[in-house]
């Protein structure tokens, strides 16, 4: 209902036998928005304790029911608009300032967070689903971007071997230095040296390896402020999806080249034998020989020996090379779908040389999904 004003007069008594006990109960009163006639000085806002005392008590009539005496009521000066508006204030001024501290909280989580980390010298992995795009939309698939905002989450990995060297690839998934690459990359390394796409080389620890799925986590001493990679969702792919590869074919840190899925869940066997990794890899400081694997029936690039392990991969027309091993494939988000680890070589029937190799549009990834279910055990210190 809407409620109207008027000045004080401008209501006629209540009719009735009752109109002089309603009156003498309810002394009129007027609202604060109400306009003031300067010849009516205001009423008082509360009705004084005394004056309520000495209103006469309204007489019930003969022949009208007995009616309850209102002026009790008069007691009850508190109850006027000022007052109940007074107290609709108080009572909601510290839920008020509950929600507003809760919302300063809500908003500062993320960076206490943040700070936490930085104080305990910890960070996440940035990891996203594959709708969440590193690159502008409007971007989306172009290579250039691509390789613009995630070239400098990849680096170039050397490890020193007893008879030779390794050269493979590596993917940054912390701003402190934690890297990604294959297990066989650094697997009976003596010494590891990291290279960054600023030109910046780091030394390298081995923190955890893990065979079973090729896969290695190293950690660079005295690094921060690196650019992490954002860590996509490999169940997501689809046969056909544009990818992008970046890695240190030969040694050429920072090569870029593209394709497409060409096949999921390809069942990939590679070795699990150190001296075999060894002997596979250490052909002097030429950028590292082929690494061997099989799939369907077959060897490639050598013979993969008696103790090997067996995966399932994303399969690539993306051209890799030697030198690729542990390096990114990535979406046309920008997020790192995959860890490079095994491709074809045509040379490998007819030469051991490295530079007789070339693609021929075979190539395959550990899916990102592996790596980030596998990444407690790693940082834990694994060396399975």
């Amino acid at each position: 209902m809407t409620e109207s004003f008027r000045r004080s007069g401008e209501y006629e008594n209540p009719q009735g036998p009752q109109g002089d006990a309603y009156q003498g109960a309810y002394p009129q009163q007027q609202h604060a928005s109400s306009p003031v006639n300067p010849e009516w000085p205001p009423p008082p806002t509360h009705q004084p304790m005394q004056q309520a005392a000495q209103q006469p008590a309204a007489q019930p009539v003969t022949g009208e029911p007995e009616t309850t005496q209102l002026p009790e009521f008069s007691a009850l000066p508190e109850e006027t608009p000022h007052s109940a508006h007074a107290k609709q204030k108080r009572t909601r001024g510290p839920i008020a300032l509950l929600a507003a501290v809760a919302i300063v909280a809500a908003a500062v989580g993320g960076g206490t967070a943040y700070a936490f980390q930085e104080l305990t010298g910890k960070t996440q992995v940035v990891s996203s689903s594959t709708t969440t795009s590193v690159v502008p939309s409007s971007k989306k698939g172009d290579v250039a971007t691509i390789a613009a905002a995630v070239s400098p989450s990849v680096v170039e990995i050397a490890a020193t071997l007893s008879n030779g060297t390794s050269t493979g690839s590596g993917v940054i998934i912390t701003s402190n230095g934690e890297i990604v690459t294959n297990n066989h990359v650094i697997s009976g390394a003596q010494s590891v040296k990291v290279t960054t796409s600023t030109g910046k080389s780091y030394t390298a620890k081995i923190v955890g390896t893990d065979s079973a799925k090729d896969l290695a986590l190293i950690k660079l001493q005295g690094a921060s402020g690196l650019s992490p990679a954002t860590l996509g969702n490999s169940d997501g792919v689809q046969v056909g999806d544009t990818v992008v590869a970046i890695g240190s074919p030969e040694g050429l840190s920072g090569t870029v080249t593209s394709g497409i899925v060409s096949a999921l869940n390809r069942d990939v066997t590679v070795s699990t034998d150190e001296s075999q990794d060894q002997q596979s890899q250490g052909s002097g400081s030429g950028g590292g020989g082929q690494w061997p694997f099989s799939f369907g029936g077959q060897q490639f690039n050598g013979d993969t020996g008696s103790s090997t392990t067996t995966y399932k991969a994303i399969q690539t027309d993306a051209s890799l090379n030697p030198g690729n091993s542990g390096g990114a494939l990535i979406d046309a988000g920008g997020n790192i779908i995959g860890i490079n680890s095994a491709m074809y070589s045509a040379s490998s029937s007819s030469s051991s040389s490295s530079s007789d190799a070339g693609s021929v549009g075979l190539g395959f990834a550990i899916p990102i999904n592996t790596v980030k279910s596998d990444l407690a055990k790693l940082r834990a210190g694994s060396t399975s």
